[in-house]
């Protein structure tokens, strides 16, 4: 049995696509026969607060679907305050050298980034001819952060960049979630090995179940972090509700701004159901017509999970974010795209769709297409030869 040590800032018992992601890949390599052992921060996302179960706690072990977990002490944060974020990190950082320090690291290594930072720290203290590092990339920072707007050019933004090179340049193979991050990475480093692992899901696919449309409005869900990049708070102020109802799940930074806006507007037909666990989502989902898949702003790199995630489940999709994300979209027929950006176009996009041919025959096309084509269980066979 081989072992196999995952460095991440994200995992269960938090929500979301890269906790989901990371779990994901360390229960496929255990029921692979590999020894995993995962170390994560303790649970803190996306609150900016440590679970009330861990706090008071320096570290955490426990055994978890037989994965071993280490939940390492950090300064939890989301505060806009740059210094309070970078701090965060630094805190993590300073537990992952400690944890270095006093365990025996196995001969292959999987690391998350982002955040650059953490993947930074680990890279520097575990980087060994006898070792093999894997750097799992799944957003192209710096470059994303400029593009939200959250980083500016200058020489915090240079010092990222070479922190990124460094990072490509030391690790042995790099898995990234989108072809532009490979070519990315391909562009300063043509050399380098890399293999394209997107963030297929691998639960059961619900049975689709045939009924009928009860109101001439679609039902139009949106479920995930409410966080900046979504931009589901300006979604709410742009959206025409004339012939949608628009849900919403999940909770973030925005949750707080989403809920004032609907209680100021209670005539537009718009639901905050709140953050539930994934299989009740799953439940959720289904019985709604349509999925939104927003970006505030269109971001090299980023392939959204929910893409996969919702064509398992036969939820057609608008996709309004641009780039790969869209181009997957079109190309395996999982929904409709509009402008990134542009709300007009979005809004005219809805408006032409009909209730009525959002059906079972649809949702069924839709997910039969992502049982054969986004293959978790090949694309994981295809990881474990690299290993």
């Amino acid at each position: 049995m081989k072992d196999i040590l995952i460095i991440t800032n994200y995992f269960p018992p938090e929500i979301g696509a890269a906790s989901n992601r990371i779990f994901q890949l360390a229960e496929g390599l255990q029921q692979h026969h590999f020894k995993v052992t995962v170390v994560a921060p303790l649970p803190n996302y996306p609150n900016g607060k440590i679970f009330e179960s861990y706090r008071g706690k320096f570290k955490h072990t426990s055994i978890e679907n037989n994965i071993t977990v280490h939940r390492l002490w950090l300064y939890a944060s989301n505060s806009k305050n740059k210094l309070l974020r970078l701090f965060a990190m630094l805190s993590y950082s300073l537990s992952l050298i400690w944890f270095f320090l006093r365990h025996n690291i196995p001969k292959t290594v999987i690391i998350q980034s982002p955040p650059l930072l953490v993947a930074f720290t680990s890279i520097f203290f575990l980087r060994s001819k006898k070792r093999k590092l894997i750097l799992n990339v799944s957003d192209l920072w710096p470059l994303a952060g400029l593009e939200l707007g959250a980083l500016k050019k200058g020489l915090s933004y240079h010092i990222l960049e070479r922190i990124e090179q460094f990072n490509y340049k030391h690790a042995h193979l790099i898995l990234g979630q989108s072809q532009e991050i490979l070519h990315h990475v391909i562009s300063t480093f043509p050399i380098k090995e890399t293999l394209l692992y997107r963030n297929f899901p691998n639960f059961k696919p619900p049975q689709l179940i045939e009924k009928q449309h009860q109101t001439n409005k679609i039902k139009l869900v949106y479920a995930g972090l409410l966080g900046l990049a979504q931009g589901v708070y300006k979604l709410c102020q742009e959206l025409d509700y004339t012939n949608i109802e628009f849900h919403i799940y999940g909770s973030g930074p925005e949750q707080k701004k989403i809920e004032t806006f609907i209680s100021r507007h209670n005539k537009l037909d718009i639901v905050y159901h709140g953050e539930i666990s994934r299989q009740k989502l799953h439940d959720e989902l289904i019985t709604y017509d349509i999925a939104i898949i927003p970006l505030l702003h269109r971001i090299y790199g980023s392939v959204p999970s929910k893409i996969f995630e919702y064509a398992r489940l036969g939820l057609p999709v608008v996709y309004f974010g641009g780039g790969e994300g869209e181009t997957i979209v079109k190309e395996n027929n999982l929904g409709w795209s509009a402008k990134a950006g542009d709300y007009n176009n979005l809004n005219i996009v809805i408006s032409k769709l009909n209730p009525v041919e959002i059906n079972y025959d649809l949702k069924k096309q839709i997910q039969i297409k992502a049982l054969k084509t986004f293959d978790y269980n090949l694309q994981l066979d295809q990881l474990i030869q690299t290993i």
